[in-house]
């Protein structure tokens, strides 16, 4: 199917696309005839469980955060056989992101370049998407940033209680210190200060606990951040975000400024 459509859907902007099919898949979430039709096409048999940090993923593929940002339709996407979808990135106050355009195809190197900069409803919009039924075994994560006006010295404060509010929803939380797109974001990533923001947000800690990591990390910066998350107790951490290098790319977009993912990556 993703072949007879990718033509048609590549015609438009990438932005737009991806808008276009989250609203697909939260129309055929809504309506539990058509989720249940989707669930039995594309539901996975004999997938192998897989136990980490105390929860049971029913299958070993899952969505990374960045797809659907504020909870919009994870009970579609729930449908198409995912053991686990990551909600977000989630920010406590509603933001914008960054001005468009922001995303950018790399179709000859299969790759993506974006700088959104957390778009986001805010913490209590996502809230309220996450309440209700669930499909059963699903594993919800819900990811974790700042807003944009935060200073850096306060980032704490926006995680502990973003943590409060997605704790009784999520099976686990991530941290996300390594968006390239948040200004002065990845100086979190330093040992010292991720060591007293995890130290800070101790308290508020009542479901598995993960980091997600640049790719862009020095071996000697990423061993010592190695080390905080260890000493911590981090229940795990997640590689990786986008990277803002630049290998040999086919692409003329390949100049934009941003985050790289994809085959690239």
């Amino acid at each position: 199917m993703y072949q007879q459509l990718r033509p048609w859907i590549f015609r438009s902007d990438a932005e737009a696309a991806h808008a276009a099919t989250l609203w697909l898949l939260q129309v055929a979430g809504a309506i539990p005839p058509i989720r249940r039709a989707l669930f039995s096409f594309y539901s996975v048999d004999k997938a192998p469980a897989v136990e980490v940090f105390g929860l049971r993923f029913p299958n070993r593929v899952g969505l990374a955060a960045g797809y659907d940002k504020d909870g919009l339709a994870w009970r579609g996407l729930a449908a198409l056989g995912f053991g686990h979808i990551e909600i977000g990135t989630v920010t406590l106050k509603p933001q914008l992101g960054n001005q468009r355009p922001r995303l950018f195809r790399l179709v000859e190197d299969q790759g993506l370049i974006n700088r959104l900069g957390f778009p986001s409803r805010g913490a209590a919009f996502v809230q309220r998407r996450l309440l209700g039924e669930r499909a059963e075994g699903l594993i919800i994560g819900v990811n974790l940033g700042i807003n944009k006006d935060t200073p850096i010295k306060q980032a704490a404060k926006d995680y502990a209680q973003l943590m409060g509010i997605f704790s009784p929803l999520a099976d686990y939380l991530v941290i996300n210190v390594s968006s390239p797109n948040t200004p002065g974001l990845r100086k979190l990533e330093n040992s010292e200060r991720l060591a007293q923001l995890l130290s800070d947000i101790k308290s508020e800690r009542s479901k598995p606990l993960l980091v997600k990591l640049s790719p862009d990390l020095e071996q000697t910066e990423l061993r010592a951040t190695l080390d905080v998350l260890l000493d911590a107790k981090i229940d795990g951490l997640i590689a990786s975000n986008t990277t803002l290098d630049r290998p040999r790319l086919l692409s003329q977009q390949a100049i934009q400024t941003g985050g790289l993912s994809g085959k690239p990556l």
